[in-house]
């Protein structure tokens, strides 16, 4: 049976300080609560209908990537247990449960973070214009969704909701939060992605690219927020991966696409989505949890 969705949170007594395109983040003070609702972005536009489960499922990925990636960089993971949250959390525990995160509060970089290992999406696109992905030179005839020879770093601005990230080069980025950083920032990046994709693999999916993003905690760089979840993340199944098109996903590239074809200019307001976009892109999102890391919800 699939539960009604939770389109967005409201608990009085609990200070609410931030509603981004997915989730309700609120204060409690040395710590926040990241509640992952199950509203869904395409283009940086919130859909009007959400997608049943998606936030239990966003969060269970995230936890177990945060976990498994632990060794490589330190994150701002607390727990996810709702026993083990805050008294001032109990009321809203039925609420809060299996969707949500209790976590260091960080000082959260402004840019995103990109490492792309395949040729997709936006990088496909701004290499058949200029034969670079954000100003980084690529090889001549590269078809789409080939490995690139090499991960690349691709950072870009962080848009409000209704808003374009913008991509911007690794100097660039330097400019915005310190040359120093920039360079640890995209080591990080970068080794996250090598040991994700190799586990992946494994499990017989490409990950093709994804989002990281990096905060400071008591001057310590850790990995915050989602983490290589359907929504930040380009997963193809290895068995049907086909260079030359852009491959069948895990992800929310079936949503994507439905859009291009609708006819929808990518501004506001956000169409309304058929049953059965909204019931395939959950189970492409099912499938990308049990494969990953074992779970269901």
């Amino acid at each position: 049976m699939i539960e009604k969705p939770v389109f967005e949170t409201n608990f009085p007594g609990l200070n609410l300080v931030s509603r981004g395109k997915v989730r309700d983040i609120y204060d409690l003070g040395d710590s926040l609560l990241i509640v992952a609702t199950d509203r869904i972005s395409a283009f940086d536009v919130v859909m009007s209908d959400p997608i049943p489960d998606k936030g239990i499922i966003l969060t269970q990925l995230s936890e177990f990537w945060l976990r498994y990636l632990s060794e490589v960089i330190d994150n701002h993971l607390i727990s996810t247990d709702i026993a083990r949250f805050p008294e001032v959390c109990r009321p809203y525990s039925s609420r809060l449960k299996g969707r949500t995160m209790w976590v260091k509060k960080a000082k959260v970089l402004p840019v995103e973070c990109i490492v792309r290992g395949y040729l997709a999406g936006s990088g496909w696109e701004d290499y058949q214009r200029s034969g670079q992905v954000s100003g980084i030179p690529l090889p001549g005839g590269l078809i789409e969704a080939q490995k690139l020879p090499q991960p690349v770093f691709t950072p870009s601005t962080k848009a409000q909701i209704g808003e374009h990230d913008e991509n911007i080069s690794f100097e660039q980025m330097g400019a915005i939060i310190g040359g120093q950083l920039a360079g640890r920032v995209k080591e990080a990046a970068v080794a996250l992605y090598l040991r994700a994709s190799e586990y992946a693999r494994g499990r017989g999916i490409i990950l093709a690219d994804t989002k990281f993003e990096f905060g400071i905690v008591d001057t310590k760089l850790m990995l915050v927020d989602e983490v290589l979840t359907p929504d930040s993340s380009r997963f193809w199944p290895a068995d049907r991966y086909r260079p030359g098109s852009s491959p069948e996903s895990f992800d929310k590239q079936f949503l994507r696409d439905y859009l291009k074809s609708s006819g929808w200019k990518k501004t506001d307001p956000a169409p309304e989505l058929p049953e059965e976009v909204v019931l395939n892109t959950r189970a492409r999102y099912i499938e990308a949890l049990k494969r990953l890391s074992g779970r269901d919800i």
